[in-house]
């Protein structure tokens, strides 16, 4: 075997889908033109070329045989995580993920993300091997979402690092009466982690703002770590409630005609 040659770091895309759910039980199951909405997340993974595994972790039998059914893969974890992350990170350990490779979480109630968001929350990880966090950002254009708390705001420096995610309209506009208005920023659900960060993120204490926002992400800035922000030009629908799952099969149906 060669000798001082680097490994090449690969991508992983791992999948948390729980059943249970306040809002909407059993949400992964739901079907989408006649298709399980986890399906739908899956197959859109697997058109990625960067990817080199598609993974749903999920602690439930029912998520496990409706992925087994076309043909995807599963590992199947504990029902007591607190968080996505958690489950992300108990998946990566039982997948025997290398430490420097990326893991990306993509989330199961997206079914209508653009393939290529993938590449674009990976790449800064492969680009930048002590960078160990990154996730996507879009402008806001519908001004409904600003003062929306479901709609996490960010702000960041000038090298795209993260400097605070909130759900309260960020920046805050001092004068109202200025003719420029700031330009809001939301965060999108996908995040690209080095494994061995994951580990150590999924370890740290509870953060003081996390605590108050509910906003998981907030935890690796408080310690000190860097999140890199990337601007994509595509939003992602997520499906919260059976409405929005309306409004996604309507959207498909519309762009199939």
């Amino acid at each position: 075997m060669e000798t001082g040659k680097q490994q090449k770091i690969k991508v992983v895309a791992i999948i948390p889908a729980r059943y249970h759910s306040n809002r909407f039980e059993g949400k992964p199951l739901a079907l989408i033109n006649g298709k399980p909405m986890i399906q739908h997340v899956v197959e859109r993974a697997r058109a990625v070329e960067l990817l080199s595994r598609v993974v749903v972790a999920t602690d439930d039998m029912r998520i496990a045989d409706c992925v087994a059914s076309f043909g995807g893969e599963y590992v199947l974890t504990r029902d007591d995580h607190v968080s996505g992350s958690d489950r992300l990170a108990e998946a990566a350990e039982l997948l025997d993920i290398s430490e420097h490779d990326v893991v990306v979480n993509i989330q199961g109630d997206q079914p209508l993300f653009a393939p290529e968001v993938v590449e674009q929350v990976a790449r800064p990880l492969l680009d930048d091997p002590a960078l160990p966090m990154s996730t996507l950002i879009y402008k806001i254009i519908r001004p409904e979402e600003i003062n929306d708390p479901n709609h996490v705001k960010t702000v960041f420096d000038h090298e795209m690092n993260a400097l605070y995610f909130s759900r309260s309209p960020v920046p805050f506009q001092r004068n109202p009466e200025e003719k420029i208005a700031p330009t809001y920023y939301k965060h999108l659900g996908f995040y690209a982690y080095r494994k061995g960060f994951l580990l150590t993120f999924v370890a740290l204490p509870e953060g003081e703002w996390e605590r108050f926002e509910k906003l998981e992400q907030l935890r690796a800035l408080e310690y000190g770590y860097r999140v890199k922000v990337v601007l994509t030009t595509h939003d992602s629908i997520e499906v919260d409630t059976a409405e929005d799952l309306k409004r996604v099969e309507e959207f498909i149906i519309e762009n199939q005609a």
